[in-house]
């Protein structure tokens, strides 16, 4: 039964803290709840929206937020909610209108908001316009350091590495407990050859802070090829172990990825390199035939499961399972540009990431 005397204000807070708590389906209840009560309350329909956004509902995420709008037209969290959700339909022209009328309205301080729709805009590779949001943050709060960070991100994805590195050291000048720049940076830092900084920056977190198995693994390779330790060392023991605990969480699904991995011959999957064009090639029964293009024009060719075990062991990680490596990447791809990534589908493991910018899909 309804509690009648609770507010529509009290439902938002009740349904908010679900949120923040990953329990969609508790918040989108706690919602209808209230509206039934409250039906033209614009709180709990801009609730509804990003709990239906949160759950990849987008039409009815739609839906919700344009409700809203009809009851205020001018509500800022409402206009930024239905812009992340155009993007989402590619409407970018639309969305774009909607959050430059948040910005340079009453609400165009707000950090919040601002860094939403900048990581919105990023999330559809806008990496332009997420630039954009993201400075006008620091024009108007210039020690934020979530804000210094994601521009860093934003920066990197533009290409432009020597800045993203600034920004990151500025960002950890403002926080130093920012883990997730510390990592980043430590990322680049290996990339670019730097084994000392990397290790340096991947050192100074403690095993129990450590989320990234991909950053774990490369702290022990540096480890032992720059800090000299043996494989039996009990350093080692401990961040060896924590590495364990990260890739332990082997669910039905990873085992039936992994059953079906040791089932499928390499027949039919290739790896072409930086091959500029397109060729059709003959697909499995029941299977569709699919292109996968890394930012280096890197191109892998096969079904889905095909394609990521290709990615798999190209990165030299072929002693991994496919769902260990789908977990690594997933957990690199959340650290670096702040995306998450299901791993319980090669499908949409690999959507998630061209989503993000991080491959392109051609078919």
């Amino acid at each position: 039964m309804p509690d009648s005397f609770l507010s529509s204000e009290e439902y938002d807070e009740r349904a908010h803290k679900l949120y923040d708590r990953g329990d969609y389906e508790g918040a989108l209840e706690t919602l209808k709840e209230g509206l039934r009560l409250y039906p033209h309350s614009v709180e709990l329909y801009v609730g509804i929206g990003y709990t239906r956004l949160a759950r990849e509902e987008f039409a009815w995420a739609k839906q919700s937020f344009e409700k809203a709008l009809v009851l205020d037209p001018e509500h800022d969290d409402g206009m930024v909610g239905l812009g992340e959700t155009l993007l989402r339909f590619g409407r970018s022209d639309e969305a774009l209108d909607l959050f430059r009328t948040v910005r340079n309205g009453p609400s165009g301080e707000d950090a919040e908001l601002l860094l939403s729709m900048g990581r919105a805009l990023y999330r559809e590779q806008r990496f332009e316009e997420a630039r954009s949001f993201f400075n006008t943050v620091l024009k108007n709060h210039p020690e934020d350091a979530e804000a210094t960070a994601a521009l860093a991100f934003t920066l990197h994805r533009l290409g432009k590495e020597k800045a993203a590195m600034r920004e990151l050291r500025g960002a950890l000048a403002l926080n130093p407990e920012h883990h997730e720049a510390r990592i980043y940076l430590a990322h680049l830092l290996y990339d670019r050859g730097d084994w000392k900084g990397a290790l340096e920056g991947f050192a100074v977190l403690t095993p129990a802070q450590h989320w990234d198995p991909l950053a774990v693994w490369r702290l022990i390779e540096l480890k032992r090829t720059v800090g000299g330790l043996e494989a039996t060392d009990p350093e080692l023991v401990v961040w060896e172990g924590r590495l364990d605990d990260l890739e332990a969480d082997v669910d039905p699904i990873d085992e039936l990825l992994a059953e079906i991995e040791a089932g499928v011959g390499q027949t039919g999957a290739r790896v072409v390199e930086s091959a500029p064009e397109w060729t059709p090639a003959v697909s499995q029964p029941d299977e569709k035939w699919h292109r996968v293009l890394l930012p280096d024009g890197t191109a892998f060719e096969g079904t889905w499961l095909e394609i990521v075990r290709q990615l798999r062991d190209q990165s030299g990680r072929s002693d991994e399972t496919i769902a260990q490596f789908m977990r690594r990447w997933a957990e690199d791809a959340r650290v670096r540009i702040g995306v998450g990534v299901p791993t319980d589908d090669a499908e949409a493991f690999l959507l998630a990431h061209a989503r993000a910018g991080l491959l392109h899909i051609e078919r």
